[in-house]
This record gives structure tokens, sequence and C-alpha cells, in this order.
């Protein structure tokens, strides 16, 4: 890489858009009415598209590690947005499920993280999302690689 080459500090410049669209979502969340961080909307998106799912089917989906997925489902239950069932294969597991208020929550936030979705957006088209998308996908297969 050449000294002044803008991708020496690709990193920083994920943390800073990562940081910016978190508190985004804070606070539309917040202004909305919407009890609930963006790590705990992953998993209610996850559990929306398919409920009754095993903890670590949860933490794959929504590429975080599993204790930190199981605090998240913590705070879930104890918000009744979710609630943990014990799975009918298998006598040590359990199986997430939303429950209704947190489909009702998951409803009221949807509208407020598509309107975000179409902000962040603005000024892209469908190949700039792929590019990106491979990109990303490169740089993580890079890092993969040297683990």
């Amino acid at each position: 890489m050449q000294k002044n080459n803008p991708t020496n500090n690709f990193g920083a410049y994920l943390d800073r858009t990562i940081k910016i669209i978190k508190h985004n979502y804070t606070r539309s969340f917040k202004k909305n009415g919407v009890d609930i961080t963006t790590e705990q909307w992953v998993l209610l998106d996850s559990l929306n598209t398919k409920n009754g799912v095993a903890q670590n089917e949860l933490a794959n989906d929504s590429f975080k590690n599993a204790p930190t997925v199981s605090r998240i489902i913590d705070l879930l239950v104890k918000k009744g947005l979710i609630e943990r069932k014990p799975s009918p294969t298998d006598r040590r597991s359990h199986l997430i499920y939303l429950t209704k208020k947190g489909r009702n929550i998951y409803a009221k936030a949807l509208p407020v993280v598509e309107g975000l979705r179409r902000k962040g957006w603005e000024g892209l088209n469908d190949e700039d999302y792929d590019h990106l998308l491979r990109i990303l996908d490169t740089i993580l297969g890079n890092f993969k690689e040297n683990k």
C-alpha cells in the first residue's frame, strides 16, 4: 500500500460510519417510542424472518458471538419481546420466539428502519450496494484467512 493511500485507515472509516448509523437508529427509535437498541433490533428482525430458532443460530445469523446474543436475549425476555421455549428435539436446548408484544414492537420499528435505510442509500444504487458487499466480504475473507 502507498503511504498516502486512503485505505490505510479504512478501519476508522468503517468505525465512524457504524457509530453514526447506530446513533441515528438509537435517536430515531427513541423519537418514535421504540424501546430497543440496534443490537436488539437485529435479533428481532432475524426472529421475524425465522421464528423459533436456537440461540446459536441467532448468533450466526446476526454475526454476533454467543455471549453477546445471550445477554441481548436476556434483556428482550425481560422486556417481554421474546420468549424461550424448550426444544422439542433436544432437552438441553431452548428455541427463541417473538411474543405478541415483540411482533408489535417489530411492526412499530420497521418503518423507522426502512426510512433510515432509504436515507443511508440516498445517491447510491443497486450496483453500489453490490460493490460494497463484495468489498466488505473480501476484507472479511482476508482477515478470516489469518485466524
